[in-house]
């Protein structure tokens, strides 16, 4: 028996469907506080992935994202071409170019971020009690101990 096939708890198997379903509205919902500016969701994973990674090249980018070094090449270059990202020479091999993340493409982040929260935040406080907030804290707590497991 593997790993995804061993016999798991009922609150186990019915916990990880929930939190999944959740998990995925909740991404939608934020999507649709902030994603004016019409980025495709590839184009969004390797920015945020430039975001927080810093520079790096197609090749590299296509190996972290999981698809085709061709796919990544078109994704930098709608990006670079809305001035959120641009390229450089690598200083330690002429042939190849570095992706990295400009000022705009930092401060288009950090207004999606902004509005993400700022929305989720008012619905927390609108819809939730102080004691739900505080669960809602503890269960993140969980959340991240198991993403980090």
């Amino acid at each position: 028996m593997t790993e995804n096939e061993q016999a798991v708890s009922e609150t186990a198997a019915h916990a990880a469907h929930e939190v999944r379903v959740v998990y995925s509205r909740l991404r939608r919902r934020l999507r649709e506080t902030y994603d004016r500016a019409e980025l495709t969701p590839s184009q969004t994973s390797v920015l945020s992935r430039l975001d927080k990674d810093g520079e790096a090249s197609v090749v590299d980018l296509a190996a972290a994202e999981g698809v085709r070094h061709q796919s990544v090449a078109s994704t930098v270059g709608a990006l670079v071409e809305r001035g959120l990202a641009d390229r450089r020479r690598d200083p330690e091999d002429g042939r190849r170019q570095l992706v990295h993340v400009t000022e705009s493409g930092h401060a288009f982040l950090e207004d999606r971020r902004r509005a993400g929260e700022g929305w989720l935040a008012r619905t927390l406080e609108e819809q939730c009690t102080e004691e739900e907030r505080r669960t809602l804290l503890a269960a993140t707590a969980v959340l991240e101990r198991i993403v980090n497991a």
